[in-house]
């Protein structure tokens, strides 16, 4: 009993020591903080737009065309008189919102099918994982584009075609986890006191792998919103007049000599949440990881 009580005391204050420990090595990296509250501004542009837009992002003024930033309009405006900024606004939640979602679609088809192909191996595995090298041989890029103009272009088919153009990826990370994993002591012990495959799966399996899962969701989400940019600068993507940071680019190219604005801020936005997402899943990396260094 007093062993017991020895192991319940203790494991929360080792637990809050690692943190503290993680926490350190994050503010030995001040660009990954730097990125991690980039990304929460972005996070409350995409959800506060409504009131952190100055002006409709679809209301056009004929006498704006194309007018230099102002004080009025501090991004400028587009070939039909529209407010950059408020169309900036509104892209970050499309963007958010086609980064997050592919990538949580992904990880719900990948980390339960890479975790059944790791668990139990044999025939099972290799069947699923030839058809997963299989779908990795077709390009993320190029595979999105052809399950768009299969299902149509709009937001919700690019996010389906580019969450199912990254489940491949969770796939393969999940079972190499999970193989690793469950040749462990403590898996070992727990199945020889009698734990079945599932809590095995899901108590002892799953929760270790987690955060090496959340460190590569920071890395993919960055992707997923470029694949968005790209499919909607293409015209499969969001469609006009939607305001995505795509189509601004797309519509920008034209006057890049006579209103330059126009793909400034857009291409700016794109560049600078890739990148926070990728800084600040640098330092997720550090406060997740066990080891001390």
């Amino acid at each position: 009993m007093s062993a017991t009580a020895h192991v319940l005391v203790k494991t929360p204050a080792a637990a809050s020591d690692r943190l503290r420990r993680g926490w350190r090595r994050v503010m030995r990296r001040p660009a990954s903080a730097a990125g991690a509250v980039i990304v929460l501004l972005f996070v409350a542009t995409a959800l506060g737009a409504p009131w952190i837009a100055t002006s409709d992002p679809l209301g056009t003024d004929w006498s704006k065309i194309r007018k230099a930033p102002t004080w009025a309009h501090p991004f400028g405006t587009d070939d039909l008189g529209r407010d950059n900024f408020s169309r900036v606004v509104w892209g970050s939640r499309i963007s958010m919102q086609a980064g997050v979602f592919s990538i949580l679609l992904a990880i719900l088809v990948g980390v339960p099918t890479g975790l059944v192909a790791g668990y139990y191996r044999g025939a099972l595995d290799q069947v699923i994982m030839r058809l997963t090298d299989a779908w990795l041989a077709f390009p993320f890029l190029i595979l999105a584009i052809g399950l768009v103009t299969i299902m149509g272009p709009s937001l919700t088919n690019a996010t389906l075609a580019i969450g199912l153009g990254a489940t491949p990826a969770y796939i393969r990370l999940t079972r190499g986890l999970v193989l690793a994993t469950a040749a462990l002591d403590y898996v070992q012990g727990a199945r020889a006191l009698g734990a079945g495959d599932p809590r095995l799966m899901s108590r002892h399996i799953l929760p270790n792998i987690v955060s090496s899962l959340l460190v590569q969701a920071t890395v993919s989400i960055p992707i997923a919103i470029i694949a968005e940019a790209i499919l909607s600068f293409l015209g499969l993507g969001v469609q006009p007049p939607a305001p995505s940071w795509g189509t601004m680019l797309n519509t920008a190219q034209q006057f890049l000599e006579t209103a330059p604005w126009m793909a400034w801020w857009p291409g700016l936005a794109i560049f600078s949440l890739t990148l926070a997402f990728n800084l600040a899943g640098d330092g997720l990396r550090d406060l997740l990881d066990p080891k001390d260094y």
